[in-house]
């Protein structure tokens, strides 16, 4: 007989936590995949992320040295978000808002419309298998860039998209300057996100959310040093889709026992657990959740609550509820 997912991580049986449906909210296309796959791919190894980066700068300085020469153009991307959507359905995730960088247009001869050609395609062939919702991905540091906010526009009116998030250093733009184009998702039904309170403060959270009118925010652990924040979300049912692997190797935690996702948790805050760059960070879902359990940062019964509400939440949120 199947295991539940409380018994499988009570037994620690890896094969039946993965065979049991969850979601991944937060992951990013361009590094999706594990990086193994992309090793197979070149035929050729590749070095191996340090444990600790000095933040997203050290992140990024990693992978501009060894992974993003090998995969910025059409075919890198491509093999990356097709094996991440194939890592994700072995992983037992259901529900997937993978997001695809509005700059990877530019791998197209044709630009937006082979770019959204390629994802309505993987969307098409992979239906029966997983719910890809594509996200729409927005640099900050893309807020000044006419070419990138019009092709943004565009997008959305494209309607490829179902959601739309805003990443990069958070100090790179305001809110208020990609006002715009959130509102413009806003009325075309998009669900709205943003990366804050990765390493920022708490009150920049709640502000961003206000200013952009966010539907749930990707990381925002630093809420958690802050009661009437944290208070302020809960009341406002805004949900933070948290990467606790990520959050560690980029030192905005210093280990994963102390991870404040369970703060966040205890003071009635809707979290769920997510993947962010597979190919830097190396584990999955199913494996964020053992951690998490292994670590003692929640009990196997917190855990599957915190699954089947976001299966909950995201299926309510698919028909329109």
């Amino acid at each position: 007989m199947a295991l539940n997912f409380v018994e499988a991580l009570l037994t620690d049986n890896l094969a039946a936590i993965k065979a049991i449906p969850k979601t991944d909210l937060h992951c990013h296309a361009f590094f999706g995949t594990r990086l193994e796959n992309v090793e197979r791919w070149l035929g050729h190894p590749l070095a191996k992320p340090p444990p600790k980066m000095n933040g997203l700068e050290g992140m990024l300085a990693y992978a501009g040295e060894f992974l993003t020469p090998h995969l910025r153009c059409r075919s890198g991307f491509e093999f990356v978000a097709t094996s991440a959507l194939h890592d994700a359905i072995r992983d037992g995730v259901v529900i997937f808002e993978m997001s695809f960088d509005i700059r990877t247009a530019e791998f197209y001869p044709d630009g937006l419309t082979g770019l959204c050609l390629f994802i309505e395609n993987l969307v098409d062939c992979h239906r029966m298998q997983i719910n890809l919702r594509p996200e729409l991905g927005f640099p900050r540091t893309s807020a000044d860039n006419r070419e990138h906010v019009a092709l943004a526009h565009r997008a959305i009116e494209l309607r490829t998209f179902h959601s739309l998030d805003l990443y990069d250093d958070e100090a790179a733009c305001s809110p208020e300057a990609v006002k715009p184009l959130y509102a413009k998702a806003r009325a075309a039904g998009m669900k709205l996100k943003a990366h804050v309170g990765e390493f920022g403060g708490a009150e920049e959270i709640r502000r961003t959310v206000e200013r952009l009118q966010l539907d749930e925010v990707q990381h925002g652990i630093s809420a958690a040093a802050s009661k009437e924040v944290m208070r302020w979300l809960a009341e406002n049912d805004i949900q933070l889709n948290v990467c606790p692997t990520s959050n560690v190797m980029l030192d905005a935690v210093s280990e994963l026992a102390v991870h404040p996702v369970r703060v966040l948790y205890d003071n009635g805050v809707r979290v769920s657990v997510n993947t962010d760059d597979l190919v830097i960070f190396g584990q999955s879902v199913s494996d964020e959740y053992r951690n998490l359990y292994r670590a003692g940062v929640f009990s196997a019964q917190a855990l599957d609550a915190i699954r089947r509400a976001s299966l909950n939440v995201s299926t309510c949120y698919s028909s329109g509820q």
